[in-house]
């Protein structure tokens, strides 16, 4: 049996009358990406500060590898690198000697926090500017730098929030995969605005909202979840497409078709399935019979950013019909 090295039981937060965060519970195990997927505001940061002990929680509890958090919070944080939101660094030190002061806050001494730090600045790439003042430092590197601080001590949970915020696009693509590497060994959770970032990192994200959980799956499962999940696009010439889309609708497993200009010559015709079908083997099957000039051919996955949007923006919204 796998040990989750993350639990959350129902917690609750509230701030006077506000209350930040309602039944929030999921577990994260060994080797799992958790991405925190919301808008400003959902309870995202809340959470994890709940999770890291930075907060009391209201009501719930929390277990990190399998030590309560309130019963016991020093051992537990002791197995937690936690990045915070604006983590905050002493700008007159340099990265050597914050690292070395975190390193010692954390236990390490000798030789072993040596290898550590060195270790640690070679993995965030800060040997450039290992011995340079914090304050004279890029948005980047302080970014570099408190990861670094979260991962000196090589703790079984990461608990990273917008660890790429800052980052050029090189330096993203870098964290990504030292973030994919330490997974194996770890339980981390990530809170991120880029829904790119779940594909590239995560192997399960919840999606938050008004302070609960709406969502909880896979990237493919919440894909899943979008409209457009199964449909088939094919960028044809305009002459034919209306005839093409007539046909189309008549497949029995077929529930709408949608063409789109595409230039003067060109069209996008888009066949939507039955909940639950695949439609794919019969659209090219029909484009066969046709004879037709495909110039592109696609099912689509769904779109993360629709199930977001979808999830995520109230149904009061008149800017958005109605419509959650």
């Amino acid at each position: 049996m796998t040990l989750s090295r993350i639990e959350a039981f129902n917690l609750r937060k509230e701030f006077g009358s506000i209350v930040a965060v309602e039944n929030i519970s999921f577990t994260v195990e060994t080797g799992e990406v958790l991405g925190f997927l919301g808008p400003n505001g959902a309870g995202k940061t809340t959470t994890m500060r709940m999770l890291t002990g930075y907060l009391r929680p209201t009501r719930g509890d929390v277990s990190i590898c399998g030590i309560n958090m309130l019963a016991n919070p020093v051992k537990a944080k002791a197995c937690i690198g936690y990045l915070p939101e604006g983590a905050p660094l002493y700008p007159e030190m340099t990265p050597a000697t914050l690292l070395r002061f975190t390193g010692q806050a954390r236990g390490l001494g000798g030789k072993e926090l040596e290898n550590r730090m060195d270790e640690t600045a070679d993995l965030v790439n800060l040997r450039e500017v290992w011995n340079q003042s914090i304050e004279t430092l890029s948005k980047g590197y302080k970014r570099r730098l408190g990861l670094a601080q979260a991962i000196l001590h090589n703790p079984e949970v990461l608990i990273l929030d917008e660890p790429t915020d800052g980052l050029d696009p090189n330096q993203k693509q870098e964290v990504r995969l030292l973030v994919r590497q330490m997974a194996q060994s770890k339980a981390i959770i990530i809170s991120t605005h880029i829904l790119e970032e779940v594909h590239a990192v995560c192997t399960r994200a919840v999606i938050l909202a008004s302070g609960r959980i709406v969502a909880d799956g896979t990237p493919v499962e919440l894909e899943s979840m979008a409209s457009d999940h199964n449909a088939v696009t094919i960028l044809l010439p305009t002459t034919g497409a209306s005839q093409f889309a007539e046909k189309l609708e008549k497949i029995p497993t077929v529930s709408a078709v949608k063409i789109t200009p595409e230039g003067e010559d060109r069209c996008i015709v888009q066949a939507f399935p039955s909940r639950g079908s695949l439609i794919l083997t019969q659209v090219t099957d029909l484009i066969r019979e046709q004879n037709l000039n495909v110039l592109e051919l696609r099912q689509e996955p769904g779109r993360l950013d629709e199930v977001f949007r979808n999830l995520t923006i109230p149904t009061t919204d008149p800017a958005y019909g109605g419509q959650a």
